[in-house]
């Protein structure tokens, strides 16, 4: 066979591989095209499905945002750990960390078994929800699928129940861990689980049923507290005054000499970490970033008040001492922060600045006024939370926009009357009675019961040894250097 031969042959081959390969391909085709013909065309989107798409967008972007301020509630306690162990003395270090740390444990199984749904359960008179416990009926599971419940018997938000249930679980923890300031270094560590646990399953839901359900009898009224300055900081604020009054004071306290603060450093930190956290308090209260207008406005107002609260501090106590008392300075930002939580959704900036620069200024006279009294609170928790919370009420009252207000109504100075101030008032004067009288029953009992005082020999070798066997600073306390008498032990 000669060359040209062969190439013939070889060339004739190949046509005959491609003609194949077109033949299978062609093959292919023809079976894979009915298939395809089969298929649905593509839908035309409706105006009813473009609806349904733009809401599940906009409640997803609604429940990151909740969960993110969630985050940041939660993430205060650590805020309230480090001031509290910056303000008292090292001798009661751990046993601070230890109750702030545990009472966010405590707080979270309480707020799941009743405290949820007293709070947002169905209403029973406007006073306390009746269903809801153990998260029951947040979530149902039909052929493999999960359905959430929507909201809660008290809530008509779009968000689910377990979205909303760990955001106010974020707030109880705050309402309980205010009164560890109040009643630090003198309090049974078995007592403050024992009222931990109280407060965030009974004390608190009610208060919040009141006001944030829409079933709650203030609720009804038109009472306005955007973010908890009555709910959250007076519940928590008075609930400490009586602890630490019942309570009593701690060991060597000489009155008019304020124990000084073994840790200003870790004060500072603890105070920058509330304020950070303020922004998920106060904004994420919103339930949703749709109105950025609104969040935008609580975030300003929230700012002010911290900012001139600070400033009014720290310039009373210079004018008085002619010293900057960072203590001072520290307690007015939070003052302004908690004055201006329950109407920073309601004013304008302007008046935002008014009410830090009066609770940057009160906080430090109720301070005095406490000392007078002979009622120890180290780290100033009732002249921050008590008597700020309460000022900050009343200041919606006085305030308030009528294009910002729940009803429409004005505050007095904006030309609305007496009607606002009055529900205010009146509101804020119903929480106080009940979680003052609540109190002093819970304290009152754990005080018979032994279980709220410490035994007498924590106050010799320090809170912290006795309770915890264990020294924040070893090197400078140590805890072997002291003699512990294990008769009291057992007593205890």
């Amino acid at each position: 066979m000669t060359i040209k031969t062969l190439h013939h042959h070889k060339r004739r081959k190949s046509h005959l591989v491609r003609f194949a390969a077109i033949a299978i391909a062609a093959a292919i085709l023809a079976l894979v095209t009915p298939a395809i013909a089969q298929t649905a065309p593509p839908v035309e989107p409706t105006l009813e499905t473009i609806t349904q798409t733009t809401n599940n967008l906009r409640l997803s972007i609604d429940t990151t945002w909740v969960f993110i301020t969630g985050f940041l509630v939660f993430f205060m306690q650590c805020g309230f750990a480090m001031l509290e162990a910056g303000l008292v003395r090292q001798t009661g270090v751990v046993n601070t960390l230890a109750e702030n740390f545990i009472d966010a444990s405590i707080t979270l199984l309480a707020w799941w078994l009743t405290g949820f749904a007293i709070a947002f359960g169905t209403t029973s008179n406007g006073f306390w929800g009746t269903d809801g416990f153990f998260l029951n009926n947040a979530m149902t599971i039909s052929n493999g699928a999960i359905q959430y419940a929507t909201g809660a018997g008290g809530s008509s938000s779009p968000l689910n129940t377990f979205t909303l249930f760990f955001f106010q679980f974020a707030f109880s923890a705050t309402a309980s861990t205010i009164t560890t300031g109040a009643m630090a270094e003198r309090t049974e560590f078995k007592g403050d689980l024992i009222y931990a646990f109280i407060m965030g399953a009974v004390m608190y839901p009610i208060v919040v049923h009141w006001v944030w359900n829409e079933g709650g009898w203030l609720h009804k009224l038109n009472f306005h507290d955007f973010a908890g300055s009555a709910v959250v900081h007076s519940v928590g604020g008075w609930t400490s005054l009586v602890g630490a009054y019942i309570l009593g004071p701690r060991p060597n306290r000489i009155w008019g000499q304020m124990p000084p603060a073994h840790n200003l450093g870790y004060a500072t930190i603890g105070t920058m970490i509330l304020w950070f956290g303020w922004y998920g308090f106060n904004a994420g209260s919103a339930l949703s970033i749709q109105n950025t207008g609104l969040v935008g406005l609580v975030v300003v107002n929230t700012s002010i008040a911290a900012a001139t609260g600070s400033l009014a501090a720290m310039l009373y106590i210079y004018f008085r001492f002619r010293q900057w008392h960072l203590f001072c300075g520290l307690n007015g930002s939070l003052a302004g922060l908690v004055a201006v939580t329950g109407g920073c959704a309601y004013i304008m900036p302007w008046a935002a600045a008014v009410i830090g620069l009066v609770a940057g200024v009160l906080v430090l006279i109720v301070v005095d006024i406490i000392e007078w009294f002979e009622i120890d609170d180290p780290v100033g928790a009732f002249s921050v939370h008590g008597a700020c919370g309460m000022m900050g009420i009343i200041a919606v009252g006085l305030f308030a926009d009528p294009a910002l207000s729940i009803n429409k109504k004005a505050g007095l100075f904006m030309g609305g009357g007496f009607d606002l101030l009055g529900v205010q008032m009146g509101g804020e004067a119903a929480i106080i009675i009940f979680s003052v009288i609540f109190s002093f029953i819970m304290f009152g009992v754990l005080n018979m019961l032994g279980l709220l005082r410490v035994n007498a020999e924590a106050d010799r070798i320090g809170i912290d040894v006795y309770e915890h066997g264990a020294s924040a600073w070893p090197d400078v306390y140590a805890i072997d250097d002291l003699q512990f008498d294990d008769e009291d032990q057992e007593d205890d």
